[in-house]
């Protein structure tokens, strides 16, 4: 769900951060659909014109931390 979407942004992250540095990008099959200033407005903007799931908004900035995550738990597991 979404893969599509998200490997366009990777293949084309260098492009897109060269024209979009910091802006939210709506991305629906395998383009960019619109461009936005803030994350609620991206959304609003995409569940008003498109079904749930069938869009991404992804953060566009350079590098793989704009869409990776990590967390540290200090729980273990024995």
């Amino acid at each position: 769900m979404l893969d599509k979407e998200f490997q366009y942004y990777k293949d084309h992250q260098e492009e897109l951060v060269r024209s979009y540095k910091g802006k939210f990008l709506v991305i629906r099959e395998e383009s960019v659909v619109s461009v936005h200033e803030e994350q609620l407005e991206a959304y609003l903007d995409a569940k008003n014109k498109y079904p749930a799931g069938t869009f991404l908004i992804q953060h566009c900035m350079p590098g793989e931390e704009s869409y990776t995550q990590t967390f540290h738990s200090r729980v273990s597991f024995g």
